[in-house]
């Protein structure tokens, strides 16, 4: 069976699957040639350097986002939309996802995302300054849910290993810790995202309330 040809499209993809095993630091030139079974000369051909590899990797894992939301639906349904449509991009590539958030994207696929979330906003009746602190707070929280969800900081996100174990806890020193450490144990991934997301929602619809009557 013959091999693919050499593209873009299969070297960011090759970049993806690598970065997802071993990290954004595992990625060079070389080692997605050798992932390839190319010569490493044969990759400048399509993608210039290292930083234009990883920017290629930041649009492919954003544009697979899905834009499902209802523009006639009311504001807040949409900011929830488009903050599952976030975090499941964000659930199905974890590692390349810190790579998005970490890169300055000037593409259509980069700012797609950004434009959408800031019309919803602007469109609700933030000024410009609230819109973009908004932006930047729900990516804060998605960012930090996924880290949690994926266990790579363990702060009471308990993954394979207890976080608590009630009987070594001396209940004198730490009572709440004591008594609440079945909870701090347990974490359902996905109503945690959920209760946080609606205090993030209440909270900004709140807000607005306030804005308007102080007009």
């Amino acid at each position: 069976m013959p091999t693919e040809p050499l593209s873009r499209g299969r070297i960011v993809a090759a970049a993806i699957d690598l970065i997802e095993r071993e990290g954004a630091d595992a990625v060079s030139m070389r080692r997605i040639a050798a992932e390839l079974g190319v010569g490493v000369m044969s990759l400048y051909n399509h993608v210039p350097n290292k930083d234009a590899l990883l920017n290629g990797v930041a649009e492919a894992v954003l544009s697979e986002i899905e834009f499902t939301d209802d523009p006639d639906a009311h504001w807040t349904d949409r900011v929830r939309t488009q903050a599952r449509a976030f975090r499941q991009i964000a659930h199905d590539h974890p590692r390349s996802t810190m790579l998005v958030v970490s890169r300055q994207l000037h593409s259509t696929a980069g700012l797609l995302p950004v434009e959408r979330a800031l019309a919803t906003l602007r469109s609700a009746g933030f000024d410009g300054a609230d819109a973009v602190r908004m932006l930047r707070m729900f990516i804060a929280y998605i960012v930090g849910s996924l880290l949690r969800e994926v266990g790579v900081t363990p702060t009471f996100a308990p993954v394979h290993n207890r976080l608590v174990k009630a009987e070594s806890v001396d209940p004198a020193l730490f009572p709440e810790v004591s008594s609440l450490a079945p909870l701090l144990d347990q974490c359902d991934h996905e109503a945690e995202f959920e209760f946080g997301l609606e205090l993030l929602i209440q909270a900004i619809s709140v807000h607005a309330a306030r804005r308007e009557g102080t007009r």
